[in-house]
């Protein structure tokens, strides 16, 4: 792995840790960043390592994310089918967390870097490589989503 890639990985690993967890969950934050890395141990390095590392955790939990849905949509309609349906227990659910998950992961990483990170607009644009306007508007987009799902109380 190229030199400079990897010392980025390691001193960058728990805020990708952080990031990875706004957006894909606690649970599967780690394994998330872990996949990052070892896709990456071929890459040649980056102009930007930092930014090249956010941009692949956030494709990886777009990744993880549509993956788990196809398995939700897989194990329902299983458990509909399946005689004496076992009781699934209840997840923790947040009135936060469960506002963060109605959006898109793109919303929820740039929530992430915009409030944990402290990035502007134009930074978080260059972190994504997405342009500030698309920024400005998916975080307006999200602002309002959080609005409606804490003021609803929607289970």
């Amino acid at each position: 792995m190229d030199e400079p890639l990897s010392k980025t990985y390691l001193w960058l690993r728990p805020e990708l840790l952080r990031l990875a967890a706004s957006v894909v969950g606690v649970d599967d934050a780690s394994d998330v960043v872990s996949d990052v890395y070892l896709r990456i141990a071929d890459s040649s390095g980056a102009s930007n390592p930092a930014a090249y590392l956010r941009r692949a955790v956030v494709n990886a939990a777009i990744s993880h994310e549509r993956s788990r849905r196809r398995r939700m949509v897989r194990d329902n309609n299983f458990l509909r089918w399946w005689p004496g349906r076992p009781t699934i227990s209840p997840s923790r659910d947040l009135d936060v967390e469960r506002a963060l998950r109605a959006l898109s992961v793109q919303q929820r990483a740039i929530i992430h870097l915009t409030y944990w990170s402290d990035f502007t607009p134009a930074r978080v644009g260059e972190e994504l490589d997405i342009t500030e306007g698309s920024v400005k508007k998916q975080l307006a987009r999200a602002r309002a989503t959080l609005r409606e799902e804490l003021a609803n109380g929607r289970p």
